[in-house]
C-alpha cells in the first residue's frame, strides 16, 4: 500500500509540474530592446533595466555593443529612403548600446507601450511614465529602441544574436 501511495504522489506532482512549466513557457513571446548611446551615456542603464523587471519582462540576453556605420545602416536599413537616416546613423554609432531580448506574455506590445512615443518630448506629456519621458530627450535622441512587431522582433534578434528567425521574419523583410 504505502509503495502505490509513492508511486500515486510522484505521478501526481510529475503531472502538476509538466503542466506548470509547459504552460507558462507557450504564453512568452520574445521583443528587442535597446539602450540607444544617450541612455547609456546619461547612467541610465540600471534604472531602465530596474523597470523593464519590475514590468514583469525576463532580460534572457543581453550584450553591450558598439555598432560602427554599416551595421547601424543594415539594422536600420528600412529607414534608408528617411530623410532622418544619415541622422539615426550617426547618432546609434555615437556610443555603444545595449541590447536585449525581453520576454514576457505579449512581449512586443507591453515593450512597445512601456517604451511610449518615439518623440520623447511628446512621450513627456503624454506618457509621462514612459522610459521615453523619463530620459529621451527629442524624436532622435529617445533612449530606446523596441521592434515594432513579432517579426521585426524574430529578425531584430537574429540580427544581434546570430539566431536563425523564423520563416514569417524572413518573409515580411
Amino acid at each position: 500500500m504505502t509503495q502505490f501511495l509513492t508511486r500515486s504522489l510522484f505521478f501526481s506532482m510529475f503531472i502538476v509540474f509538466r503542466f506548470c512549466s509547459s504552460n507558462g513557457s507557450d504564453e512568452q513571446e520574445r521583443t528587442l530592446g535597446i539602450i540607444k548611446p544617450d541612455g547609456i551615456s546619461g547612467n541610465y542603464t540600471e534604472r531602465i533595466k530596474q523597470v523593464i523587471l519590475e514590468s514583469g519582462f525576463e532580460i534572457s540576453k543581453e550584450m553591450v555593443i558598439q555598432l560602427d556605420e554599416e551595421n547601424a545602416a543594415n539594422f536600420y536599413a528600412e529607414h534608408s529612403s528617411k530623410s532622418f537616416f544619415t541622422n539615426l546613423i550617426r547618432y546609434m554609432t555615437s556610443g555603444p548600446v545595449l541590447v536585449m531580448v525581453l520576454e514576457k506574455e505579449d512581449a512586443v506590445a507591453h515593450w512597445r507601450d512601456l517604451i511610449g512615443p518615439t518623440n520623447a518630448g511628446k512621450a513627456k506629456i503624454t506618457h509621462p511614465h514612459s522610459i521615453r519621458a523619463m530620459c529621451g530627450v527629442d524624436l532622435e535622441k529617445n533612449c530606446v529602441h523596441g521592434s515594432d512587431s513579432h517579426q521585426s522582433a524574430e529578425r531584430e534578434i537574429a540580427f544581434f544574436f546570430k539566431e536563425a528567425p523564423s520563416e514569417d521574419a524572413v518573409s515580411q523583410t
